[in-house]
């Protein structure tokens, strides 16, 4: 069997396509479920099936388009990330206690997805509590990447990603505190947006067996991924807009526009290197060859600012915080282990390792000093964005790497050009955009020698995601985007 030629279309695609009576709703969603089916036993992305209910919907998708209702993902066949409620179906967040929780009722996010006219048809995999760069847990077994079964998709929203990849329906929901939505799209070649702070509601997106209910989780953040650059700001409509418990149902949200509508005029900081971690030269080749190819379509490019946060102090910053929320979920015994620990720690440890520890057992107090000192970083980079548009930068130190399930990830370590650096300490990447709240836009740029995707992230000022995610569809138009999986494209 081969492709059909709508496995790997956008949903801009698919949604054209449908308007003008090219395919049916039910034909895509069939042929997202035939490629499931066909590859998923080696992907092993998608960990919950829907078809009978996805291909109902996809029927009422075709009776409306026949009457000529037109709804912004109307008859699109995706896939959510198991994180998410979805009425009837399990979600467990990879905890084997919760693994017969089933929800009762719609997130808020996918009732609004599905008020779009979204067709879903699975969930995809995650890691155990959402809490790795790749996505395995004792329910539903290792998601592979559709470009090296050897190597990890990403996490958290691991499986959505190699479900994109894998031609797996055009869109998917996940979500990200510590680069959970960025990572994935850069180890597996798609697109994902990690919205502003607080621009998408999380209600349904909680634990199980907790009850949905409106919250913010510090840091966290859901949103949109896709195969094409465009379909992020579609599905960031979608779900984007306060919860109505919260801010009353006739509230409006208007985000402004790009600041600029093409190349020109765009002001870019590009950085290919952090105070604390290096960069794998393979990645630092693809960010510089993107910085070069702006500059020649007239983007203005510069590679340093005095306007810049001090990145070392973000980084340590970020991990106190990090963990410091991160740990209201721990166990009592795992919890004083921390505090034991942390005590032992010397004063001039500077260490990142030393940095998380300490954010497990912050006091209330040194919390509040902590985010005084994100007020100022806020400010920081409201001053930069003065005098840039969007910064560019790597997501992560390399492409993707074999699996790694040694348990303690503390213990794990990543290989940079042939050196070894702790795992975790690759979230300074992340959280530059992460700590402050930023809007960040991942795109893919580029392969390595051994034909694995590279990315990166375009972080633009607070509140105006449109302004980054004009300059990736833009950067998609000129010199290409999402290629399919050598090992899938049939």
């Amino acid at each position: 069997m081969t492709a059909s030629s709508w496995s790997f279309k956008t949903a801009a695609e698919m949604s054209a396509a449908l308007a003008a009576k090219k395919v049916s709703a039910v034909e895509l969603a069939k042929d997202t479920i035939a490629r499931i089916e066909r590859h998923d036993g080696q992907i092993n992305a998608i960990c919950v099936r829907d078809f009978e209910r996805g291909l109902e919907a996809a029927k009422a998708a075709d009776a409306a388009l026949s009457r000529g209702e037109k709804k912004p993902l109307l008859g699109v066949p995706m896939t959510v990330k198991e994180s998410f409620n979805v009425a009837g179906l399990p979600t467990t967040w990879g905890f084997v206690p919760q693994k017969n929780f089933i929800a009762q009722e719609d997130a808020l996010s996918i009732a609004r997805v599905k008020a779009a006219g979204g067709v879903i048809l699975a969930k995809t995999n995650v890691p155990v509590a959402l809490s790795d760069w790749q996505s395995y847990n004792d329910i539903y077994g290792t998601t592979n990447n559709p470009f090296g079964l050897d190597r990890t998709p990403g996490g958290s929203s691991g499986g959505s990603s190699a479900a994109l990849a894998a031609g797996y329906g055009a869109l998917s929901l996940g979500s990200d505190i510590g680069g959970s939505l960025r990572v994935p799209a850069h180890y597996c070649g798609v697109y994902a947006h990690k919205p502003t702070f607080n621009l998408c509601p999380l209600r349904g997106h909680s634990a199980p067996p907790f009850p949905p209910l409106p919250f913010e989780r510090d840091l966290s953040v859901i949103g949109p991924m896709a195969r094409g650059a465009a379909d992020l700001a579609l599905l960031l409509d979608v779900i984007a807009g306060p919860d109505p418990i919260e801010a009353g149902v006739g509230y409006k949200l208007a985000l402004p526009a790009s600041r600029h509508p093409d190349f020109k005029g765009f002001r870019v900081l590009v950085l290919d290197s952090h105070p604390l971690l290096p960069v794998a030269a393979e990645v630092r080749a693809a960010v510089d060859t993107l910085a070069r190819n702006l500059a020649g379509k007239g983007v203005s490019v510069a590679r340093e600012t005095p306007l810049l946060p001090d990145l070392a102090a973000t980084t340590r910053l970020y991990m106190r915080m990090l963990m410091s929320f991160l740990a209201g979920s721990f166990t009592p015994e795992v919890y004083a282990g921390a505090q034991a620990a942390a005590a032992q720690l010397a004063p001039n440890d500077m260490s990142l390792a030393a940095e998380r520890l300490r954010g497990i057992t912050l006091s209330h107090r040194d919390w509040v000093m902590c985010n005084a000192g994100r007020t100022r970083l806020r400010a920081q980079w409201r001053d930069l964005f003065k005098a840039f548009d969007a910064v560019i930068c790597p997501i992560m130190p390399t492409p993707a790497y074999p699996h790694d399930h040694l348990p303690d990830q503390e213990q794990r370590r990543i290989a940079i050009d042939g050196k070894l650096f702790p795992y975790t300490d690759q979230l300074a990447w992340p959280g530059i955009a992460t700590l402050p709240g930023l809007p960040a836009t991942a795109i893919p740029v580029g392969r390595s020698k051994d034909g694995l995707p590279i990315g990166v992230q375009i972080v633009g000022p607070w509140l105006e995601d449109r302004t980054p995610l004009k300059l990736a569809a833009l950067i998609e138009r000129e010199f290409g985007g999402f290629t399919p999986p050598p090992l899938f494209e049939d």
